[in-house]
């Protein structure tokens, strides 16, 4: 396994500070930001006989949520802070 990937063990520690209340949601593809209800954990074994845990949104109709709120988006760095163009002075009538 890559040091890169969460393990199971990585995940519970970083869960453990969270309000255990909380229903727990999935941030899908980066260029088109969607909220997904997760639904089931799956243990398997991968190609290489490695123990693999998948976590899988639902499959009922409402399972995506729709767009993620901006602010995790820009916490997961998919997309930067937006901020509304400078106001360009109002023109008036004659040109003036």
């Amino acid at each position: 396994m890559t040091s890169s990937e969460l393990t199971v063990g990585d995940l519970i520690d970083l869960l453990s500070g969270c309000n255990r209340n909380a229903p727990v949601r999935q941030a899908m593809n980066p260029f088109f930001p969607m909220a997904h209800r997760l639904a089931q954990v799956v243990q398997s074994v991968d190609e290489t006989s490695q123990t693999v845990v998948y976590l899988a949104e639902g499959s009922d109709d409402d399972a995506q949520l729709g767009h993620l709120p901006p602010e995790v988006a820009i916490a997961l760095t998919w997309q930067g802070p937006v901020q509304a163009p400078p106001r360009r002075p109002r023109r008036r009538a004659g040109g003036n």
